[in-house]
């Protein structure tokens, strides 16, 4: 088939939607990609991309069409809104004029965030009069409420607008989580739309690459590794933390970057916690299997937010593929996995003594039983995310 794969986010940037493409193109598909200039997540454009320079590439066999938009910058809300509406609207100009002279047989939508992705989704549906299959890993405009703190009725109004244009418009609404389902079927009657499509691991966590990290501090090591925002309920883990300040021999290890990080520095300062609290900063992907190796329990945490509580959080598929044991404060559908595949514990979002005593139950198991938890995660991992089995399963999906 003749695919065009239409997202804000692409190769060099770390998405699924990189995956995507170079599969579908190693299954005999012919895969164009209309993109962005790299710009996440530093906000800048990524050297050797720019306005003038690698509009158009070929990567892997898949042709790449960059569209312009401006760099978010430090990921503040005006800056981002541009950020968000400036592709979308040179995006879909880019679309009308590529979609003249060049036909599709699918139409894909990645859509991390934010929803206005899907507007040159739907304008290449109409022009090539193909289906289109939108892939949704993020709930719009729930996302702005709970996540970015906006409440203005009027703007949330506008993208309620926005989500249902592109959700009435999609052939098929393929769903990262189960729980997006309800929310969706909220916004109107999408339910024969509606296809279970989840979220994988990054092969890398799979090869056995080996990255040279510093040296990590000695002792019981619980490992934090993404972005480090405010749904990841920094508050709270830093508490657990405080809580476990004389466990000596546990060391908290954070390794990422996000708008928090002076938090965490200002609380480890003013709760003298620079001996059992370490901040890593931001590695590249290659480095995360390394890391992983390195740690005793992997760390995960949400805030009690809707959307968070119907979200799969994509770190959770790559710390069950590298078999390491979870340390959990969250509800829903991540919970719930991690007491199927049981591979860790959990306890509810916020519950940070409840955090701390799963971190001192996981630090006197013995390391057998900390083994068993990791391998039945990989298990389920196995049967269930990972990246050959959800691309077959996205190939019969477009086929039917």
């Amino acid at each position: 088939m003749k695919i065009l794969l239409v997202t804000q986010y692409f190769c060099p940037e770390n998405f699924k939607s990189n995956d995507i493409a170079f599969e579908l193109t190693k299954r005999g598909h012919s895969v164009t990609v209309i993109t962005g200039i790299p710009n996440y997540p530093s906000g800048k454009y990524f050297k050797g991309y720019g306005i003038f320079t690698k509009r158009k590439e070929i990567i892997n066999g898949v042709k790449i069409i960059r569209s312009f938009l401006i760099p978010r910058g430090n990921g503040s809300g005006i800056r981002l809104a541009a950020n968000y509406l400036s592709w979308a609207f040179f995006a879909s100009i880019r679309v009308i004029f590529h979609t003249l002279f060049n036909k599709y047989d699918i139409i894909l939508g990645h859509e991390p965030s934010p929803i206005t992705q899907g507007i040159p989704c739907v304008i290449a549906k109409k022009l090539c009069k193909a289906p289109l299959y939108f892939w949704v890993l993020d709930l719009w405009p729930e996302s702005l409420s709970s996540a970015g703190g906006v409440s203005n009725k009027q703007v949330l109004n506008f993208f309620l607008k926005i989500t249902r244009f592109v959700y009435n418009h999609s052939d098929k609404i393929l769903i990262s989580s189960r729980g997006f389902a309800e929310s969706i079927l909220e916004k109107g009657n999408y339910a024969e739309k509606i296809i279970y499509f989840p979220n994988w691991a990054e092969d890398i966590f799979n090869s056995g690459n080996t990255y040279r990290i510093p040296d990590l501090p000695d002792g019981f090591r619980i490992i934090y590794a993404g972005n480090i925002g405010e749904a990841q309920d920094m508050d709270n883990i830093m508490q657990a933390a405080l809580l476990l300040k004389k466990e000596k021999e546990i060391k908290f290890i954070f390794v990422g970057e996000g708008r928090k990080k002076p938090f965490l520095e200002s609380f480890i300062r003013e709760h003298d916690l620079k001996n059992t609290v370490f901040l890593m900063g931001r590695y590249p992907l290659e480095a995360m299997p390394s890391f992983f190796a390195a740690s005793d329990v992997m760390l995960l945490a949400l805030k009690d937010a809707m959307i968070f509580n119907v979200t799969v959080p994509a770190k959770l598929q790559a710390y069950m593929a590298a078999k390491k044991p979870v340390a959990a404060m969250l509800n829903g559908e991540g919970a719930s996995i991690i007491s199927e595949a049981k591979c860790g514990f959990s306890t509810n979002a916020g519950d940070c003594k409840g955090l701390a005593g799963i971190i001192v139950k996981l630090k006197q198991m013995s390391v057998p039983e900390r083994v068993s938890l990791g391998e039945n995660g990989r298990n389920y991992f196995e049967k269930n995310f990972s990246l050959d089995k959800c691309i077959n399963h996205l190939c019969k999906i477009i086929k039917e």
